[in-house]
């Protein structure tokens, strides 16, 4: 893509680099307006089939909004593509329901304040037209039940309610014979009515009808206790019965039906805390196999645990990391090498993993280094003191791939986000801006990818740091405006990503 104005020819094979073009922006906040603190999104994902969009902001709030452009044809907009059917509209989401999922507390104990902002949010298996999903913050996960409900009410009456007066009482009387005459829940005729000279020539028993819903959710389980640091990811399970929750030293797994009870699968704590290198930053299920998960390290690590082989996985099956450049360490080695997010590719063969610098795309049958390696912040590795001294090197990115596997995503600073091509030979690398116009700030497509031999298996190709300095237009980078959760669509090419409170959506 080259300046976001035309799609340029990709050689035979591979696939074109792909045009964004903006879809939809909810919470978009007016020029000079001051985001406050609890309207920040803090988590994004979609749901399976990609019909669900759920947001949780640093308020505890989860918004779910619900895709309306595959619904007004009744059938799936691949299942149209596959009949040829014109699809001209873009994916459109709607916004469906919001529910207070978690409330700040304080744990008495520890005197230590826990606040309610969403860290993760996981959709799970939808049974009866509902919609399940746990959501979490830093101590406590809550499974939570959202289902229309039908408003119920009394109709058929042998008096009218439209003479009703007052607190749904009846000031006259009268014999309708109207189905549709109706008093709401609570409603009643009063006793100061007289009734009509003739009196009443029939008496019918009222009838109770459903005529609208409302959305309802409900917290189902309460899943506490169990951890003593900060939960940072929480994973479902394949078999559609269990998920596990991950903090700083300790992986537990817990059945969805039962709230009291989890078993500690990986434990890192040592037994004295002074000699402790590494801690857990992810963890995630594989996405077909259920005894199967991978779980990322402060150290740039990536263990991949088999739970056949014990009840503690205290030995790992897989180790994924690439090894450090002879005299290449500094002060900030370990920092920026620590993996802030990992995932899984639908094909359950690949994983992402996100460092402060670079995307790293693995070959789970491939232990030796990564298959390909996208820099995403080389440009920032001589201010790096200056982001240590703002903490901004503590920023935690997330990943993404698409449903394909083709392309993976990442975001930045200054609101960026980037797209890379993972094929071989790709040289797609797509920056763009959270704003209706997203290619405003789109930096130039390198024409060749460099590559280097990282060892005689595996060929690495590192893309994207081509593009060195401040941003093509020459604008300084914006460290207090940073966009770290996104999530790709499950079948489309289609992005969803948090700017702050504003949620932006992409379309190609």
């Amino acid at each position: 893509m080259n300046g976001g104005d035309e799609v340029v020819a990709a050689p035979a094979g591979l696939p074109q680099s792909l045009e964004w073009k903006f879809s939809q922006v909810f919470g978009e906040r007016a020029a000079g307006e001051e985001v406050q603190e609890v309207d920040i999104i803090s988590a994004i994902e979609f749901d399976k089939s990609g019909d669900y969009l759920a947001t949780g902001d640093r308020g505890g709030r989860v918004v779910l909004f619900e895709r309306t452009d595959t619904r007004e044809h009744g059938e799936s907009r691949r299942d149209l593509e596959r009949m040829d059917y014109p699809i001209t509209r873009h994916p459109e989401f709607r916004y469906k329901t919001e529910f207070q999922s978690h409330e700040p507390e304080f744990d008495y104990l520890k005197s230590l304040e826990i606040e309610e902002k969403i860290n993760k949010i996981r959709w799970c298996q939808t049974a009866n037209s509902a919609l399940f999903l746990l959501s979490t913050n830093d101590k406590t996960i809550k499974f939570w039940k959202v289902q229309e409900k039908k408003v119920k009410k009394v109709s058929d009456l042998n008096l009218d309610p439209s003479t009703a007066v007052g607190n749904g009482s009846l000031a006259t009387s009268s014999n309708s014979s109207s189905p549709s005459s109706s008093l709401a829940n609570g409603g009643f005729p009063s006793n100061d009515f007289s009734f009509p000279s003739g009196g009443i020539p029939s008496l019918r028993l009222p009838v109770v009808t459903s005529q609208e819903t409302s959305l309802l959710a409900r917290c189902r389980r309460v899943y506490a206790h169990a951890h003593d640091y900060h939960i940072n990811s929480i994973s479902n399970n394949s078999d559609g019965e269990t998920f596990i929750s991950a903090d700083d030293l300790r992986i537990n797994l817990w059945n969805l039906e039962i709230s009291n009870q989890s078993f500690n699968i990986v434990d890192v704590k040592p037994a004295n805390m002074e000699d402790l290198t590494e801690v857990i930053t992810s963890a995630e299920f594989h996405p077909t196999h259920c005894n199967t998960l991978a779980y990322s390290s402060s150290k740039g690590s990536i263990r991949l645990i088999d739970l056949r082989q014990s009840a503690l996985c205290d030995s790992h099956a897989k180790l994924f990391e690439e090894q450090e450049t002879p005299g290449s360490r500094s002060f900030f080695t370990e920092i920026i090498a620590s993996i802030s997010d990992i995932k899984f590719g639908r094909d359950g063969r690949h994983l992402l993993s996100r460092d402060y610098m670079t995307l790293k795309l693995w070959d789970i049958n491939m232990d030796s280094g990564p298959v390909a390696t996208f820099q995403v912040h080389e440009y920032l590795r001589p201010k790096l003191c200056d982001l240590y001294e703002n903490d901004s090197i503590f920023d935690k990115f997330e990943c993404c791939l698409s449903g394909d596997g083709l392309r993976v995503a990442t975001g930045s600073y200054s609101n960026l986000f980037r797209v890379f091509g993972c094929t071989t030979g790709s040289t797609e690398a797509t920056t763009l801006e959270a704003s209706k116009n997203p290619m405003r700030r789109q930096v130039q497509t390198p024409s060749r990818p460099t590559r280097s031999l990282s060892s005689s298996i595996t060929r690495v190709v590192r893309r994207g740091g081509e593009s060195q300095g401040v941003d093509a237009n020459g604008n300084s980078f914006d460290f207090t405006t940073k966009l770290l959760h996104l999530a790709w669509h499950p079948t489309e090419n289609s992005i969803a990503c948090a700017a702050a409170n504003s949620l932006y959506m992409y379309y190609a």
